[in-house]
């Protein structure tokens, strides 16, 4: 049998270099919104590396799926084809990849030439003869480069195939996979980053500020006050943002009651405000209220477990290796809606960290 060869159909790429462009961007900027908020513990965050990867999923998949069942509706067109060349591409026990160059003569159409990748198995693979053997394959009419061998044809190919002849059809074979190439891998690589990047400038908030509010070292900034107040030495700052009391010398907040009397003067000049963050340091409380006027998620810092607090510290302190701590950190986190209580101490040893519920109930702990 001879035919003439046909022109190989031609790929438009641009589109296949966007959607590599947009994975990247969504794989780089879930994985970074879901371990920079395992780190910090924000659900928003958290939430977004999980929903991002399934939104894009479920998208793509409605996007093609008109495609895909036009592409199903396509009867598939049988011919008959020679094996050029093959070559394994790696070993296997039982099936193994295999890349066949062949040239399929259709009854009705002109003869291409089309290079594909099959797995046979390696009993088989012996009756797979470069120009000795002619062999039935299906492909569809408008995608040639999806051509597969049949294994089990039909009595009536399977008799063609064995007194049939197929000429060679002249290059360049049609390939099963089109290469993306270098462009399309930096192409992929920018989108991941700049997914990660998008991650880190609209959540740069929850993410470097709750970093440095993690280190020991860190103080809050007191900013200029609308109202003073000296309460048995102790100094307590209310602004329409935060509020902070500052203790005296020789007074420590876990000194019995003294977080409970601190919070409550800053609950005396600053009303019913709701509090985002608390912040609490040996000498210094820090809280960080909601905007007046505006409905957000907060809790009462009264509602806070006062007296679990010296025993939380010494917990992550003594339990956690840490050596002679110099200082501690407890910050009090509500705006998913629940209060979350993270402390760390600092000492010659290293470092303990310890997480808490509202009640004081600890939930995990590490030391470094």
């Amino acid at each position: 049998m001879t035919s003439t060869a046909g022109a190989p159909p031609t790929h438009s790429t641009p589109a296949d270099l966007a959607l590599g462009f947009l994975t990247g961007g969504v794989i780089g900027a879930s994985l970074t919104a879901f371990i920079g908020g395992c780190v910090v513990g924000r659900a928003p965050l958290i939430l977004t590396g999980l929903v991002l990867p399934t939104v894009y999923g479920l998208l793509f998949f409605l996007a093609t799926l008109p495609r895909r069942a036009r592409e199903a509706a396509v009867a598939p067109r049988t011919a008959l084809a020679v094996i050029e060349s093959l070559e394994a591409v790696r070993d296997e026990n039982s099936d193994a990849p295999v890349r066949f160059d062949l040239s399929v003569a259709p009854d009705d159409a002109p003869a291409f030439r089309v290079e594909i990748q099959q797995n046979v198995n390696l009993v088989e693979l012996a009756d797979y003869r470069p120009r000795g053997v002619v062999v039935v394959v299906e492909y569809p009419p408008d995608r040639p480069w999806k051509t597969r061998i049949v294994r089990r044809p039909t009595p009536e190919w399977e008799e063609r195939a064995t007194a049939g002849r197929v000429d060679s059809v002249p290059g360049p074979a049609m390939k099963s996979e089109t290469p993306e190439g270098c462009f399309g891998g930096l192409l992929t690589l920018l989108g991941l980053l700049l997914g990660a990047a998008a991650v880190l400038l609209l959540f740069r908030a929850d993410l470097f500020d709750s970093h440095e509010g993690d280190s020991g070292a860190a103080q809050p900034s007191v900013s200029s006050s609308s109202s003073t107040t000296t309460v048995t030495s102790s100094t307590t700052t209310v602004t329409s943002a935060t509020g902070t009391v500052a203790l005296g010398p020789g007074q420590s907040m876990l000194d019995k009651g003294a977080l409970r009397n601190a919070v409550a003067s800053l609950t005396q000049t600053a009303g019913k405000r709701q509090a985002l963050t608390v912040v609490v340091q040996d000498r210094l409380l820090t809280v960080v209220f909601s905007p007046t006027g505006v409905k957000s998620a907060g809790f009462d810092p009264r509602s806070l477990p006062y007296d679990r607090v010296p025993g939380l510290v010494e917990e992550a302190g003594t339990t956690l290796g840490v050596e002679s701590p110099r200082s501690w950190q407890l910050n009090a986190d509500g705006v998913t809606g629940s209060i979350m209580l993270k402390i760390v101490v600092t000492g010659g040893g290293g470092t303990g960290t310890l997480t808490a519920d509202g009640r004081g109930k600890v939930l995990w702990k590490s030391g470094s």
